[in-house]
């Protein structure tokens, strides 16, 4: 039975108390929107489906993200837990205002159609969402916050995509090494040359330490990578060399174990040094259209079936765990497989 209550401040306070479920009470501007909610709540209790939505009507998304980051994604690999804070980042910019209650379907398609009308790609989006959604998720399980439904559920995610197929043209890989190699920081130019050569991702070059590199071996051992195995990559001669250059860098410090280093912080630590800003300038500059460092991974691995290598092989130094995956990695360029047919002898 519902009852309702004049407040000091002129607004109305309905009281629900029902056999089998607790006394739930909530404030209203009007007595009739006090009897409205009692109404439906009522109704809802006596078909047992009522939520008490009043945690997710004052738990704004903000706060939800921040709970998620400190609970969920410090228990995940480093680099998907920072990932995971660019993306919160993201939606805070967007939705943080909003309470989980108040977000709907139509609230999140237009943030998506917002973030793909800025240029952002489909891939980015999805994983925007698949963030917000698994908050929700997280939310209605496990904080047993009151929400009817995830309203990510019921929208259309934008396709993972075909991928880039970004190559390096014709005389483009000289005129990047040349470019890259003539900054003052060598280590651009190292960089770039090893992720030709290796197919490594930016993170893994970057973090590099001496113990990681076996020169006589020929291999670089990764203990922890972006798809949580471990993997060991083969070195070709040319990536030797360029290892070689980086490793006996008369510019490190004596007590530094990274390869490519950086300037040492407010707390006195240096860190994996951060080549982007140059990268972005020498691109720049030298008017190197719509190649992003990451293309470089797709040309070594592109190079690598080319070679001749069986997929499993490509698999095992790219670390690709799926096939298709590592299709969406390999972009063969049609002039050269001209040339492979002419080789068969097919008229």
């Amino acid at each position: 039975m519902a009852t309702f209550v004049k407040t000091p401040a002129g607004t109305w306070k309905g009281i629900i108390r029902k056999r089998g479920w607790p006394t739930t009470i909530k404030t209203f501007r009007t007595k009739r929107d006090a009897t409205d909610w009692a109404r439906r709540a009522e109704d809802e209790m006596v078909r047992g489906v009522y939520i008490d939505r009043v945690d997710a009507e004052r738990l704004t998304l903000e706060d939800a993200l921040k709970r998620y980051l400190e609970e969920v994604a410090v228990t995940k690999r480093a680099t998907t837990a920072y990932a995971e804070q660019n993306r919160a980042k993201r939606l805070l910019d967007g939705l943080g205002g909003y309470s989980l209650a108040a977000i709907t379907p139509s609230i999140i398609a237009d943030y998506r159609d917002k973030r793909l009308a800025d240029g952002r790609s489909n891939n980015t989006v999805r994983l925007e969402l698949a963030l917000l959604s698994h908050t929700y998720t997280i939310a209605i399980k496990e904080w047993r916050i009151g929400l009817a439904y995830n309203p990510v559920a019921n929208i259309r995610k934008p396709s993972p995509g075909e991928g880039r197929n970004r190559r390096l043209k014709a005389d483009e890989e000289q005129q990047l090494v040349a470019a890259c190699s003539a900054y003052s920081n060598p280590m651009l130019g190292w960089l770039v040359r090893l992720a030709i050569h290796t197919g490594m991702r930016a993170g893994e070059l970057r973090s590099l330490r001496h113990d990681q590199v076996d020169l006589k071996r020929r291999v670089v051992t990764l203990s922890m990578t972006k798809n949580g195995s471990a993997r060991t990559v083969p070195l070709t001669q040319a990536a030797v060399a360029v290892f070689e250059l980086a490793i006996n860098n008369p510019a490190r410090p004596h007590d530094c174990d990274l390869i490519f280093f950086g300037e040492p912080g407010r707390d006195k630590t240096r860190r994996p040094y951060e080549f982007r800003p140059a990268w972005q300038q020498v691109v720049k500059v030298h008017n190197i259209t719509g190649l992003r460092f990451h293309d470089l991974r797709h040309e070594a691995v592109s190079r690598l079936v080319e070679a001749g290598l069986g997929d499993q092989e490509v698999a095992a130094i790219s670390g690709h765990k799926s096939m298709q995956m590592l299709r969406r990695y390999t972009h063969l360029r049609a002039e050269d497989l001209v040339a492979k047919l002419d080789q068969l002898g097919l008229s």
